[in-house]
């Protein structure tokens, strides 16, 4: 059987690391075949994206979605780690980011005229089979970003914050065939990891 696609997208400081390890061990103790997975990748072209969002390269907002769509054809496409060839497989891939990301954050910057088609038009470009949204308030986010780095990067400001959950929301909207699940993530991470599996189970017929 083929396995199913899943992202876990949200504001910086939303709990997507933590939440995506827990989903993978839940679904693993149940014999279901996992890999995660996240964008930027570990390919060359992610470590461009990870050098500008780290402030140690200055890209255009347009060299920067360029570079994100380069870096997720490459991760949908490696025959030995792509997300279709784990799928081609059996597995299923649990995506910290995808281009719900690039759409909410380099949309803000340079519109979606050539970014949403260039994302969801593209033959090479997978469309998940849930993504869901950890969706916190920009007060809780900003906290988080705060007591886990010693640095902030590009998209991380408090001020910046804001405009991306609102860029999400506008995002969304316009993806009526889309299936997005959108989940309070200011609550406990159990209480959080549960509604999770609960989206998870219904996609996988668990």
């Amino acid at each position: 059987m083929k396995g199913k696609f899943i992202v876990v997208e949200g504001l910086d400081g939303s709990g997507k690391g933590t939440q995506t390890e827990r989903l993978a061990a839940r679904l693993s103790g149940l014999g279901v075949s996992v890999q995660l997975t996240a964008e930027p990748t570990q390919h060359a072209t992610g470590g461009l994206i990870r050098d500008a969002l780290g402030k140690i390269t200055n890209r255009t907002p347009h060299e920067l979605a360029a570079l994100f769509l380069a870096d997720r054809i490459s991760h949908c496409e490696n025959p030995n780690d792509g997300i279709a060839a784990l799928l081609s497989r059996g597995v299923t891939v649990i995506c910290d980011r995808y281009y719900y990301s690039s759409l909410a954050y380099q949309g803000m910057d340079i519109g979606l005229d050539w970014l949403l088609p260039a994302n969801l038009d593209c033959p090479a470009i997978l469309k998940p089979d849930l993504c869901i949204f950890l969706d916190v308030p920009t007060d809780v986010a900003d906290k988080r970003i705060s007591l886990g780095r010693s640095s902030r990067e590009i998209f991380e400001e408090r001020e910046t914050i804001e405009r991306v959950r609102r860029s999400y929301m506008d995002i969304f909207a316009r993806l009526k065939d889309h299936n997005i699940k959108i989940i309070d993530a200011a609550r406990t991470p159990d209480e959080v990891a549960d509604d999770i599996f609960s989206a998870v189970s219904k996609t996988l017929g668990l």
